[in-house]
């Protein structure tokens, strides 16, 4: 059975309001030297714990932080944000309140609401992809910090990776390999990814010399029927190697070139974007690709939250995006 405050206070003799000042060490409580030491050596006793919720509204802080966000517990590789946030805040004497609103308005103001009465120290706003959002109004009322998107008026500090360093890295690699004529199979949503990765992927051309043309950027659906269907138009253009906007732009594009008798990487080379290990570490052969740093998106937003980081550029912080080299290069 678990000790109450009320029991404390019947061993001590004391009321519930003497054993709640010594428990929380209240500045300006009056208490007598003789009662204070029937307190404690009544909650040694007992083995009474106080209770953590209890002390934070008192106290009005917490050692809690809030993640509230959209569908990434339900998305195996963004699901990692939720891993190095709540490392990161473990590592800093912290407890992370995780609530997953699977895009749910009302699900999602409920949710703010509690951790706001909660005492929450801050809270990390996230998207399981990088996107511009509307912030929701009650984040006005604590620290936030957004992970994996941004308010398009920077009015809040934002982690986000970096799509543009991706996509020079993606390429980069197929330069390394010796390749000259690189093909960008982009997407036609439009996103961050969208409009980094190609900046990145002509900005490392033009680094190497190499001719930036645009005949060989080619928009396909961001899925692997997508890259299928864009097959056809990347052989004829006679690209030696392809930067695909995602892995599963790339499963399609490693499909459709099957089909046709060519080899990966001996006749065409091939490179993704995202590391979605289901997906990449699973074809043959096994997909070389960039990684979005999920684990890191959420451990720096911790940080951040905390005020061991600032954003870099503006009120964005940068992650950067890691290459994960394997055999389709």
């Amino acid at each position: 059975m678990t000790t109450t405050m009320r029991d404390v206070a019947k061993a001590a003799g004391v009321s519930v309001a003497t054993v709640s000042h010594v428990v929380n060490d209240k500045p300006g409580a009056r208490i007598g030297d003789d009662a204070r030491r029937r307190v404690q050596e009544a909650i040694v006793a007992l083995g009474y714990r106080p209770n953590a919720l209890a002390k934070t509204l008192s106290e009005g802080t917490s050692r809690f932080i809030g993640l509230v966000a959209d569908a990434i517990a339900t998305t195996p590789f963004a699901g990692q944000i939720i891993h190095g946030a709540q490392d990161e805040a473990w590592r800093h004497g912290f407890v992370l309140l995780v609530a997953n609103t699977e895009g749910n308005a009302a699900a999602e103001s409920d949710a703010i609401a509690m951790m706001l009465e909660h005492q929450v120290r801050g809270i990390l706003y996230s998207t399981w992809y990088h996107r511009e959002i509307e912030v929701p109004p009650p984040l006005q009322h604590t620290e936030t910090v957004l992970v994996n998107c941004f308010a398009g008026d920077g009015a809040f500090p934002a982690v986000v990776p970096d799509e543009e360093q991706g996509g020079r890295t993606a390429t980069e690699e197929l330069l390394a390999a010796g390749h000259r004529r690189i093909a960008f199979v982009n997407t036609t949503s439009p996103s961050p990814a969208r409009v980094g990765r190609l900046a990145g992927y002509r900005a490392a051309l033009t680094a190497a010399g190499a001719d930036v043309d645009d005949s060989l950027v080619f928009e396909a659906a961001p899925e692997q029927e997508g890259g299928y269907n864009v097959t056809e138009a990347v052989v004829s253009s006679g690209a030696t190697a392809v930067f695909c906007h995602n892995d599963r732009v790339a499963m399609g594009l490693y499909d459709g070139l099957r089909e046709r008798g060519l080899r990966i990487p001996g006749d065409v080379a091939v490179i993704g974007f995202d590391n979605q290990d289901v997906i990449a570490a699973h074809l043959r052969p096994p997909l070389s690709t960039v990684a979005l740093p999920h684990y890191e998106l959420g451990a720096a937003g911790v940080r951040t939250l905390l005020g061991l980081e600032s954003p870099s550029s503006g009120a964005r912080q940068l992650v950067a995006c890691p290459s994960i080299p394997r055999e389709s290069v």
